[in-house]
């Protein structure tokens, strides 16, 4: 399909008005408006049509979408992350050390600085807003982001290295789809009304969208059974009616 041929089916798709999910739960909304495109629904990295990838989202969607994923600079500022502002590990609580747990008996309140880096977990979101609940912000600095925090910890992403993650992920043009939903029952219905083209990555932009809380930070930071350090997907996140304001270029074309 070319992109004259798509753009002749999202206005009749316009027209239309809302249309019943293929599928149920959060999957419905892209596999529908593939289908109705005639799209072939594959997980292979590369364009959906032509020279395009396509997203879709529910315009009014309270989950946030993830533009793409970067453990901060320098080298292992994640486990530093972790061994200062982390704290034990929810699903991992009977794997205990045996050593340790007689060191856990007795005590009414366990700190963080008395778990081994082993046995902690950090899942929290950071954003440029506030101090989050294990003190950590975001803050723009020149052609840097930093996640500040009390402790000196040094943990940060420099223009580049932002600008490396995000052309990474997004290859090729991006043609976002925009959908008003509604629910009976248990069914769901979608009105695919709005498309943009999207493309390039402007810091300017995207630290813009960091400075006023629109676009936040995700670390997801734990261990394997064997007490590797696991990286579960720190990201930069942001909800699908601001996902245009990250990129460079903007162009509406339903």
């Amino acid at each position: 399909m070319d992109y004259d041929s798509f753009l002749a089916r999202m206005v009749d798709l316009k027209r239309v008005g809302f249309v019943e999910s293929h599928r149920v739960g959060d999957t419905g909304i892209g596999k529908t408006l593939e289908d109705l495109l005639g799209i072939t629904e594959n997980n292979i990295a590369g364009p959906d049509f032509a020279t395009y990838e396509l997203k879709s989202a529910r315009r009014d969607s309270s989950s946030m979408l993830t533009l793409f994923t970067k453990a901060p600079m320098p080298k292992g500022a994640n486990h530093e992350l972790l061994d200062a502002f982390g704290y034990r590990q929810r699903k991992k609580i009977s794997h205990v050390a045996q050593g340790h747990i007689s060191a856990y008996l007795g005590l009414s309140k366990i700190q963080e600085s008395d778990i081994p880096i082993e046995e902690k977990e950090l899942h929290v979101t950071v954003d440029s807003l506030k101090l989050n609940s294990v003190g950590l912000k975001l803050e723009v600095k020149g052609n840097t982001i930093y996640i500040s925090n009390l402790r000196g910890i040094e943990a940060y992403y420099e223009e580049n290295y932002l600008r490396e993650a995000f052309e990474k992920k997004y290859r090729h043009d991006l043609v976002y789809v925009l959908a008003n939903n509604r629910k009976e029952g248990r069914k769901e219905y979608f009105h695919f009304n709005e498309a943009q083209l999207l493309s390039g990555f402007s810091f300017e932009r995207f630290s813009e969208a960091v400075r006023i809380g629109t676009v936040k930070l995700d670390i997801r930071i734990g261990h394997y059974p064997n007490g590797k350090l696991h990286d579960h997907g720190t990201g930069f996140r942001v909800f699908p009616i601001s996902l245009p304001l990250c990129f460079a270029r903007i162009k509406k074309i339903l």
